[in-house]
């Protein structure tokens, strides 16, 4: 899910060395994801994990918010908002669980990090006075021809794999619209119920899809398929979350943007190490693409709101 900064958005600070390797850690750790979703599908159906995954960041979410003395309540026009939010939410997730069940975590994530670069063009329409510059036009066909890159990549492909990239090109295209939907909510809605509302009616739906369609809800635990999931529920979806928002509300969108380039880096080096996926030509032209456009879409920015792209 992505997450988009509150109210008002602090002035670009200069970070400190604390807080920059606290950014860098933190895209380390969303690049992780991906993988660790592999893991847990090895033991559970993938409908399941998503369900059991936001079942239990509901519960840390919600359990945080209420010991931080966080907001929680809605007026109607929000709820009727935030359901809609929900609807694009679960397609998303339900087509990134099921596509990563067929396509490496390599390819995941690669194809993942074209989010930006949606939600740039998305904007570009949707939101008034967010134009495309020539920078970001560059930044966007550099990220475009990376993904196309992993799209070809051939070496151990097979029909199932070219599936599943697809599969999470159409969970991103909705991420972007979700995206852009969450920023012009932010006015008015707290990143908060942003994040935890529509997790709610999903957990219910997943696990219901699970149970209806997923070969088998729970094949096999062990610790790997448990710690997978706990990195996705905790690690990610909860302490992610609040972590991120609390370095974009201190020290800005602009110096974080600065360390995204290490999130596809990141996974697809977990995926090679941890899970023996190739590490192919394609692929590295592929990062490297898709860095530089990351790189120069946020060069030389002044303030944007925050947009975490990990949160898968």
């Amino acid at each position: 899910m992505v997450e988009i900064s509150g109210d008002q958005q602090p002035a670009a600070r200069e970070l400190p060395i604390a807080a920059a390797v606290l950014s860098v850690f933190l895209n380390i750790l969303f690049g992780g994801n991906a993988v660790a979703i592999k893991v847990t599908l090895a033991g559970m159906g993938a409908l399941t994990t998503a369900g059991l995954r936001f079942l239990i960041a509901a519960v840390a979410i919600s359990l945080w918010a209420v010991a931080t003395g966080r907001p929680l309540r809605v007026d109607r026009r929000q709820a009727s908002r935030l359901g809609l939010l929900s609807l694009l939410f679960m397609s998303q997730i339900a087509l990134f669980y099921l596509g990563l069940k067929q396509t490496t975590a390599s390819h995941c994530v690669l194809i993942s990090n074209l989010l930006p670069f949606v939600v740039l063009l998305l904007a570009h329409w949707c939101i008034p006075g967010d134009r495309i510059t020539w920078r970001k036009l560059a930044g966007i066909v550099c990220g475009f021809a990376g993904v196309v890159l992993v799209v070809l990549d051939r070496q151990g492909v097979t029909a199932d794999l070219h599936g599943g990239d697809l599969l999470i090109l159409a969970a991103v295209i909705i991420w972007g619209l979700s995206a852009v939907y969450v920023k012009r909510l932010s006015a008015t809605v707290n990143p908060v119920i942003l994040s935890l509302y529509p997790m709610l009616p999903a957990v219910p739906v997943f696990l219901l899809a699970g149970l209806l369609w997923d070969d088998g809800m729970i094949r096999r635990i062990d610790g790997g398929v448990v710690v997978a999931l706990l990195y996705q529920a905790l690690v990610t979806a909860s302490f992610g979350f609040i972590a991120w928002n609390t370095l974009v509300r201190r020290y800005g969108a602009t110096a974080l943007h600065s360390f995204v380039f290490v999130m596809p880096i990141s996974g697809v080096f977990f995926g090679v190490v941890l899970l023996d996926e190739p590490l192919t030509p394609h692929i590295i032209a592929a990062i490297a693409l898709i860095a530089a456009g990351i790189v120069v879409i946020n060069s030389g920015r002044r303030t944007r709101p925050g947009i975490n792209p990990c949160r898968d």
